[in-house]
């Protein structure tokens, strides 16, 4: 084995950034090398063996006095992430992305540490574009990412969850004629209220002869549940309804179609599990990133997608109808899916990453940091 490295994974509070980072980390850890994921004080209710450190820092949106507050926690952050990077001997950050990753990564900046960048995007997020010119290269999960360096960039996937990864191997059944059609659907950590309103009308206006097929599989906000149960009572579909599911790989392997969002993180989960989807992007998204991710499925066969500002409860049907009606393109989408699948994103950017380090000199500033750590 070579020598062991110190790196931190800076990654905003959501799943869409922490998941990659967590994953990377590990495949990292299993190279011998220690981690630290510093994050916000939301990346710390994701699962996961990797050592947390909260690093402070605040949006800076609103009014002048809101900007200021969150100008300054961004300096404490950034005083927090130097003293961590001079602490623990830190040899490269990763950043994943997310407004509270910057100043984790600024204090790399300011300290001559090697910074590498993660983006899940289709389009190069905020954060990321701040620290592009910064960075030594730009793992990517797309081969096309809006606004990136191309002669920065590396495709390498997003690293997914080592238990999504695991299901590379899963077969897709299409549903056959008379037998169930299993909907999961699912829209952000904490559901999507588009999708309580939208789906459940949509499975009403399907025809009987699936509708009494139908078994649904749906996380919705906990404000929802109850109103979302109550409607695929009214039209006798067979649903199980949840804030949040903790067995997403049995649920994946199970389910015939998937109706999601098409975040980053979804995006390599579908294609790993080799689903095929229905995807809405949200349209609220910065850059509108989540439609270039689905746009990025959808070019290939793997899916089919709707615009959240023209997407009815009509349309979802008659969609859907066609898809059950037609259950070989679900099995053509399905395989689709499983060719762009990139499981093996977590290594590869380990890989990446142990052999930049192999072969970058430290920076002199960070050698003279180091050596009066030692």
């Amino acid at each position: 084995m070579s020598k062991p490295y110190n790196v931190v994974i800076a990654a905003g509070g959501t799943g869409g950034h922490v998941f990659p980072g967590i994953a990377t980390a590990e495949a990292l850890n299993a190279l011998g090398h220690s981690t630290i994921l510093a994050t916000d004080s939301r990346g710390k209710a994701y699962q996961g063996n990797v050592r947390r450190e909260l690093i402070a820092a605040s949006s800076l949106r609103g009014g002048a006095w809101l900007k200021i507050k969150g100008l300054l926690s961004i300096i404490r952050g950034i005083l927090q992430a130097s003293l961590l990077l001079h602490r623990e001997k830190i040899d490269l950050v990763i950043g994943f992305g997310g407004f509270p990753s910057l100043p984790t990564l600024i204090a790399a900046k300011l300290m001559g540490c090697p910074i590498v960048l993660h983006e899940q995007n289709a389009v190069l997020g905020k954060a990321n574009r701040i620290m592009a010119k910064f960075a030594q290269s730009i793992a990517v999960a797309f081969e096309n990412v809006r606004y990136a360096d191309s002669n920065k960039t590396v495709l390498i996937g997003n690293p997914i969850r080592a238990e999504i990864a695991d299901s590379k191997n899963q077969t897709y059944n299409a549903p056959s004629a008379n037998g169930p059609i299993r909907v999961l659907i699912f829209g952000g950590s904490q559901g999507a209220r588009v999708f309580g309103d939208l789906i459940p009308t949509t499975m009403q206006l399907l025809p009987y002869e699936f509708r009494k097929r139908i078994k649904v599989v749906q996380q919705c906000r906990p404000e929802d549940i109850a109103r979302v149960r109550a409607a695929y009572v009214n039209a006798e579909i067979e649903a199980e309804i949840a804030e949040f599911f903790h067995d997403m790989p049995e649920r994946l392997e199970a389910a015939h179609i998937v109706i999601s969002r098409s975040g980053a993180s979804t995006v390599a989960e579908l294609t790993a599990s080799g689903r095929p989807s229905l995807l809405i992007p949200y349209a609220a998204a910065t850059d509108d990133h989540q439609t270039a991710n689905a746009e990025a499925l959808t070019s290939r066969g793997a899916a089919w997608c709707i615009s959240e500002n023209e997407a009815s409860a009509e349309q979802l049907a008659e969609k859907l109808s066609k898809l059950f009606k037609h259950p070989e393109k679900l099995s053509n989408a399905a395989n689709a899916a499983k060719a762009a699948a990139r499981t093996d994103a977590a290594v590869a950017l380990a890989n990446f990453v142990e052999t930049i380090l192999k072969t970058k000199p430290i920076n002199p500033r960070q050698r003279i940091v180091r050596d009066n750590v030692s």
